[in-house]
């Protein structure tokens, strides 16, 4: 690369590239992301960041990273915390306090590390992080208590983790060249003083501005994120290398303040993530030297053998005893537990620091969480499925939906199959629609639910299917596009549009393979239009001697066949590729129009 026009342009296409091939794969984005950037800068030199950034690599990596940990710390709401088990809590505290020491421990025997390098090593290795464990849950559909515990402790050990890596990293940077421990303490204490108490202040003060909205909600995001670099500077200023523990703590500050609106922030967020992610890490895996990769030898495999099935099987088994959890799910949780983003943001900003400041072994650093994360993401891609049917922890073929909308239509709907004892879950943005919904007592998500947001927070457990059941033709389109990849081919359907030769004209050729809703006629509009008339879902069961030719007859075909559900809580739902053949023993669920003459 001649410039750095097209050093920076050829990263944000290879960067796009990765993120692409993640989603076709269903991969986590991270793999392609740290291959990519191992290839163009070891491998074939291509890329060579430090002659690139020169020295504003450091301070692009530091306000990288400090917003990472912004936006993973902005998703630690306590109440989550509570809510999800002993086991959970036991997980992201105790659990990762056995890691560490653990994974410490060996590092300093097979690694030959100091003390401190090998207690950094080991706080950084705590941490898990969701944007690797949710694609695994996503395809492993393991049993649904035990996908909870996965999911809560990715979400949660992630801005956990990271405070305590910080911490760690505070009290090793301020412990070289002091002569008193007691005055390394005294310097750690005031790190821990400005982190916190910075960081605190400033997500109160900033919480009132968004609360009492004394800024336009357009500049939320935008002041949010400005707020962030603002402080992290500020707080280094005060006191060196302290700002990543003032912007964790204020997001944890921020996610658990009532009344301050979050979800706009969030959202901008995940499209700064993407953007920072991608090109972070590529430019950080290319940093890799031929001869940091050749200090992984067998010391290095070791340490990640004991890792895998030392530290973690003990951390699990500690943490629980008297869980009622079986060894089966025991182990399960015992060997999912795949290294991400964050780990390796981390560790990336940490070795360039201790490289500065000549600390040894800081050049082992990054080789070595590099090798956990693509490791453990591969070998857990791979074998995870296959583990949990040997185990037989599998839940079997999920036949739940999640509906696109909380509309009138989408409740109506979601309502029958709840009655008929299926899940559903629906997702919206309308405020208004979602309180409906809940008052319904209909199991919603707020927010967009194609955001980054939604992947940590929307559950899919027991859902197979997708109905697109929102008025916006870009919506249901995007949703059924971005769900296909995760419920599988056969699971989500398109809803009907106004004007059919314009739709054909208009909708992705992505879509032209997928079916069409119950009649391929039943247009939102026209749904909305049936129910608001006073059309009914209702519920027949068939017999050999009743079957869907006589429910259409008595209805004189005034009706809407959409559902039949077997003995066995099979659903099919209704569609123009294979249109519904109830079996006797099925229950059929139709909507039926308002002039049927059987309608009473």
């Amino acid at each position: 690369m001649q410039t750095p026009a097209i050093a920076l342009t050829g990263i944000g296409l290879l960067a796009l590239i990765c993120q692409w091939a993640a989603w076709r794969l269903r991969l986590p984005a991270i793999l392609p992301l740290l291959v990519a950037g191992i290839l163009s800068g070891p491998v074939t030199g291509l890329l060579e960041p430090d002659r690139l950034l020169g020295d504003l690599l450091f301070p692009l990596v530091s306000l990288a990273v400090a917003v990472i940990l912004f936006e993973g710390s902005l998703t630690l709401d306590f109440r989550d915390l509570r809510g999800h088990g002993r086991t959970v809590r036991r997980l992201v505290t105790w659990g990762a306090l056995i890691t560490g020491s653990v994974a410490t421990v060996a590092a300093h025997v097979l690694l030959d590390l100091t003390w401190e390098m090998a207690s950094v090593l080991g706080a950084v290795l705590v941490v898990t992080g969701p944007t690797v464990v949710l694609p695994l849950l996503q395809t492993l559909r393991a049993r649904a208590h035990l996908t909870q515990i996965l999911r809560w402790e990715g979400i949660l050990i992630d801005p956990v983790g990271a405070i305590g890596a910080v911490l760690v990293f505070e009290f090793v940077v301020l412990g070289q060249g002091q002569g008193a421990f007691s005055h390394t303490l005294s310097m750690f204490a005031r790190t821990a003083a400005i982190g916190f108490g910075l960081g605190m202040l400033g997500g109160y003060l900033w919480g009132l501005v968004l609360r009492h909205h004394w800024l336009p909600q357009r500049l939320h995001s935008f002041g949010t994120l400005m707020i962030v670099l603002t402080l992290f500077t500020l707080s280094n200023t005060l006191f060196h290398e302290s700002g990543l523990l003032t912007v964790t703590v204020m997001g944890v500050w921020l996610a658990n303040m009532r009344g301050v609106p979050t979800q706009h922030i969030i959202e901008f967020k995940e499209t700064l993530s993407v953007l920072l992610i991608s090109g972070l890490f590529i430019l950080l895996a290319a940093r890799l030297t031929a001869e940091q990769l050749a200090l992984l030898s067998w010391p290095a495999w070791g340490f990640l053998a004991i890792l895998l099935w030392g530290a973690r099987p003990l951390a699990v088994w500690l943490c629980t005893l008297g869980s009622g959890l079986e060894w089966r799910e025991k182990a399960l949780l015992a060997w999912l537990s795949p290294r991400g983003i964050v780990a390796a943001a981390v560790a990336s900003l940490f070795a360039i620091q201790f490289e500065e400041a000549g600390i040894p072994g800081a050049n082992m650093l990054v080789p070595v969480v590099f090798l956990v994360i693509i490791s453990t993401v591969v070998m857990q891609s791979l074998l995870s499925r296959p583990l949990a049917r040997l185990l037989k922890v599998s839940e079997p073929e999920a036949s739940g939906f999640l509906i696109i909308g909380a509309n009138p239509v989408a409740r109506t709907i979601a309502l029958k199959l709840t009655e008929a004892g299926i899940a559903v879950r629906l997702a919206d943005n309308n405020w208004d629609a979602v309180q409906e919904a809940r008052m319904a007592g209909l199991p919603v998500y707020y927010g967009n639910p194609l955001s980054e947001h939604a992947a940590q927070h929307l559950e899919l457990t027991g859902i197979g299917h997708l109905l697109p059941l929102s008025p916006y033709r870009e919506l249901n389109n995007l949703a059924v596009l971005h769900f296909e990849h995760i419920l599988g081919h056969g699971k989500v359907f398109l809803l009907a549009e106004e004007d059919i030769r314009n739709a054909r004209r208009h909708r992705e050729q992505a879509l032209e393979h997928l079916p069409v809703l119950f009649d391929g006629e039943a247009t939102y509009a026209r749904l909305s239009q049936l129910i608001e008339q006073g059309g009914e879902l209702r519920s027949a069961r068939m017999t050999d001697n009743f079957g869907l030719k006589d429910y259409c007859a008595i209805h004189d075909q005034r009706l809407l066949p959409m559902f039949s559900v077997s003995a066995n809580g099979r659903v099919r739902v209704a569609n123009t590729r294979t249109p519904l053949a109830p079996k006797p023993g099925d229950t059929l669920i139709s909507l039926i129009h308002a002039d049927s003459p059987e309608f009473a």
